[in-house]
């Protein structure tokens, strides 16, 4: 509200300014009184785009909602915390030191596949197995441990992003603004779906039982029943937070980390606000994202063919893959604690996966 009320006393203030200015346009030569004009014609579409969003809208009301799960959690609770105990000069574990041991390649494609593979996304399922979305066969396709195709499920669109949502379900973003509750227990089969706005842009997440998912110029948040909770786009001063459109989306502990396709990503807490960004200027077109353990973050630059490491703290560590090791279009990413190996995808056809081994 804070930010809406300042946006619109500084419109104000720009078409008083206008006003003054037109009232002595005459007086100036003609150079002059076309650039004051153009000023001026501007600040008057400023203000009416402005006066037309909030018509709109109309009148708005501001409810607070009580959580009657608090007294609960709280009256069951029985500590503050804990007291953890170590000797004086034992030394903090350090975040790990990342470097390539060796890259495999894993075909992925089906004997009834009718296109090339396109890879869009890829997550892990408790068992650690890897699920994967083909967007071109329109399959979301379950690996065993080997990283053989064991089972697939043919979907009626393009899917674009996946992730898991319980121990036996995933949520897949679809191109037609709808997004599939698929249950992997076993099996695969469809449950269910919702619609969302943005189908056709890159990225989703599911966090603390809502799916964040990417529109283009902002990031919109559901609940699984599909009621959209919120709209995450400018900051408190209404200046866009993202330099370019969202891509795809990491969980970090209580924070999401956006990247969005320029030279970074940007880090924001559950209620939307900008924690941190990641920037290195090696990376160009930044789109995939993903977290290890220790909370270093890892992000691939689709138009720099490179992969750009950064603490959790957002200050970067370096080059992990270069343009020069030979893999193009880096695209989606998902790091696998279990097996200390990061999967890559890339953007572009290809019907393989990239499996990226770390030294221990």
């Amino acid at each position: 509200m804070e930010a809406e009320i300042t946006l619109t006393a500084n419109t104000i203030t720009e078409v008083d300014k206008s006003t003054s200015m037109l009232q002595s346009v005459s007086k100036m030569d003609v150079r002059q009184q076309f650039v004051q004009i153009k000023l001026i014609q501007r600040t008057v579409k400023d203000a009416k785009k402005l006066f037309e969003e909030s018509e709109s809208q109309g009148t708005r009301v501001a409810r607070f909602i009580e959580n009657a799960d608090l007294k609960t959690v709280i009256m069951t609770a029985t500590d503050l915390g804990r007291l953890e105990t170590m000797n004086k000069h034992k030394k903090l574990p350090s975040p790990k030191q990342y470097k390539l041991k060796s890259k495999r390649e894993i075909h992925v494609r089906m004997q009834n596949d009718v296109e090339r593979c396109y890879i869009s996304d890829t997550c892990q399922l408790h068992d650690g197995t890897i699920i994967l979305t083909d967007f071109y066969n329109k399959r979301v396709k379950w690996l065993d441990t080997n990283y053989n195709v064991k089972c697939h499920c043919d979907l009626n669109n393009y899917p674009s992003d996946i992730c898991c949502t319980t121990q036996s379900e995933v949520a897949v973003k679809m191109h037609d603004n709808k997004v599939h509750f698929i249950s992997v227990d076993g099996s695969i089969s469809v449950l269910r779906d919702i619609s969302i706005e943005g189908g056709d842009n890159w990225g989703m997440v599911y966090i603390a039982g809502d799916l964040w998912v990417s529109t283009g110029s902002g990031i919109d948040v559901y609940n699984r029943s599909g009621t959209l909770l919120k709209s995450i786009k400018n900051n408190v001063k209404g200046q866009r937070i993202f330099k370019s459109s969202p891509q795809h989306m990491a969980v970090s502990g209580e924070n999401v980390i956006v990247a969005d396709n320029s030279d970074g990503a940007v880090c924001l807490g559950r209620d939307g606000t900008v924690k941190s960004e990641l920037r290195d200027g090696r990376l160009n077109g930044s789109q995939g994202v993903c977290v290890s353990s220790d909370g270093t973050v890892f992000l691939s630059g689709r138009r720099s063919h490179n992969l750009v490491m950064f603490s959790g703290d957002g200050n970067c560590k370096g080059e992990l893959l270069t343009q020069e090791m030979g893999l193009t279009y880096p695209g989606s990413l998902y790091y696998d604690n279990k097996r200390n190996c990061l999967i890559l995808t890339c953007h572009k056809r290809c019907d393989s996966i990239y499996i990226l081994e770390m030294c221990d």
